[in-house]
C-alpha cells in the first residue's frame, strides 16, 4: 500500500500545547502515513512496555527491515502525543547519526489507531551496563561519551532539548553506536517557557527539580553527565526517592553553592527551608572520591564535573564538552554513515 503524508502546522489544533512547535517559523512539515498491514509483528518480541503503552519489534515486508513500533496507551497522550513524537524525531534525527531514525507514522486499517515507526537501533545502554561485569574502562567511557555528545551537540543545533536522558533512552546498536531514542517528552526550543517538571528523577537537572520554569538544553547535558558517571561507577551518581531528597543528594556529593556562584538557587522554597546544619556540612564537592584517579584521569574529571554543574549558567555546553582536550586523546573518531531514507511520497491528504 502507498504510503501518504500527514501535514502538521507547528501550532496544529489538538496536539499538547507546550510541545507542538518542531520548527521555528509557521513551515509545515509532513509526516509520511503508512499501515500496519505492512508489517509483520516478530512473536512475543516487546522491546517495552510501560504506563504509556508498549514498543513492539516488527519486520517490514517489502524490505526486510527490522523496526520498533510504538503504540501510546490511554495514559500516553493519544495519537496526537504521536504525531508530535513523530515530527520531534524526524527534526532531531536529520543528519544526526546518534538518534534512532524515524520511519513515520503507520494506522491500523481495522482501528485507526496510529503507531510511530523507528529504525530498531538494539538493546538499551541499561542493559548492555548489566551484562557487564565491573566499572568500564575509561577509553571505553571516552568514545561512549563523544559519540553521545555529538549527537546531543546535533540534537540542540536543531532545536530540540531530549529532556529524559538515560540509560534505557539510549540504544546500542549492533554497530557500537550508541543512539538517543524515546523523545516523548521532548520539546522545541522555540516553544515559549514556562516549561513544566520532564524527566526521570535521577537524571534530572536541578534546576527542574527545583521548578525554573525557563530552563534550557542544559538540562540534557546534566542528564549526560550522570550517564558518565554511571558508566564509571555502574549507578546512577544521584538515587533520591522524591524532588527533596534528590536534591539533597546532590547537593550531598556536589556541596552547595553561595550566593554569588548561584543566586537564583537560594530564592527558591527548596533553600528556604534548607536546615542550617546541611548548610554548614555540605559546603565542599565529594565528586572526586567517588571517581577518583584510579578511575578517571583529571582530564576526565574535568569533564565530568563540567558536566555535572549544579549552577546552569556555568555549566559546560555539548558543543564545549567536546573541545575538551580529553577527548584529544581518542583516535580520529569515524562518524557512523547516516542511511539516506527515500524521499517522501507525493503529498495526499488524508480522510
Amino acid at each position: 500500500m502507498a504510503a501518504a503524508c500527514v501535514e502538521a502546522a507547528p501550532a496544529a489544533a489538538g496536539v499538547a500545547r507546550h510541545h507542538t512547535t518542531v520548527q521555528p517559523g509557521r513551515k509545515r512539515m509532513r509526516v509520511a502515513m503508512g499501515t500496519t498491514e505492512d508489517y509483520d509483528y516478530e512473536d512475543a518480541c516487546r522491546l517495552g512496555e510501560g504506563t504509556f503503552g508498549a514498543v513492539i519489534r516488527a519486520r517490514h515486508r517489502a524490505t526486510g527491515r527490522a523496526v520498533a513500533m510504538k503504540y501510546l496507551g490511554e495514559d500516553g497522550g493519544g495519537q496526537a502525543e504521536l504525531l508530535r513524537e513523530s515530527l520531534l524525531l524526524e527534526a532531531a534525527s536529520a543528519g544526526n547519526p546518534f538518534v534512532v531514525d524515524s520511519r513515520g507514522l503507520a494506522r491500523d486499517p481495522a482501528t485507526a489507531d496510529l503507531c510511530l515507526v523507528m529504525d530498531c537501533g538494539g538493546a538499551t545502554l541499561r542493559d548492555a551496563l548489566r551484562c557487564q561485569p565491573g566499572p568500564l574502562p575509561e577509553s571505553t567511557v571516552r568514545a561512549a561519551m563523544w559519540q553521545l555528545l555529538e549527537g546531543a551537540k546535533r540534537m540542540h543545533a536543531a532545536h530540540i532539548i531530549h529532556r529524559d536522558i538515560k540509560p534505557h533512552n539510549i540504544l546500542l546498536g549492533d554497530d557500537r553506536v550508541l543512539r538517543f531514542c524515546d523523545l516523548g517528552l521532548a520539546v522545541h526550543m522555540s516553544e515559549p517557557p514556562p516549561y513544566g517538571q520532564a524527566g526521570t528523577l535521577w537524571y534530572m537537572a536541578p534546576e527542574v527539580l527545583l521548578g525554573k520554569p525557563d530552563y534550557d538544553a542544559l538540562v540534557d547535558v546534566w542528564s549526560l553527565g550522570c550517564v558518565m558517571a554511571q558508566l564509571l561507577g555502574e549507578e546512577a551518581p544521584f538515587r533520591g526517592e522524591d524532588e527533596d531528597d534528590q536534591l539533597s543528594a546532590i547537593f550531598g556529593v556536589l556541596g552547595y553553592l553561595d550566593d554569588a556562584a548561584w543566586p537564583w538557587f537560594w530564592s527558591t522554597r527548596f533553600a528556604a527551608e534548607m536546615p542550617e546544619m546541611d548548610k554548614k556540612r555540605c559546603k565542599t564537592s565529594v565528586l572526586r572520591c567517588k571517581y577518583p584517579e584510579t578511575k578517571l584521569s583529571e582530564e576526565g574529571f574535568e569533564v565530568l564535573s563540567g558536566l555535572l554543574t549544579c549552577n546552569p549558567d556555568k555549566r559546560l555546553t555539548a558543543a564545549a564538552a567536546l573541545k575538551h582536550p580529553w577527548f584529544s586523546r581518542m583516535d580520529e573518531p569515524e562518524l557512523p554513515k547516516k542511511e539516506v531514507v527515500a524521499p517522501l511520497p507525493k503529498r495526499q491528504r488524508l480522510q
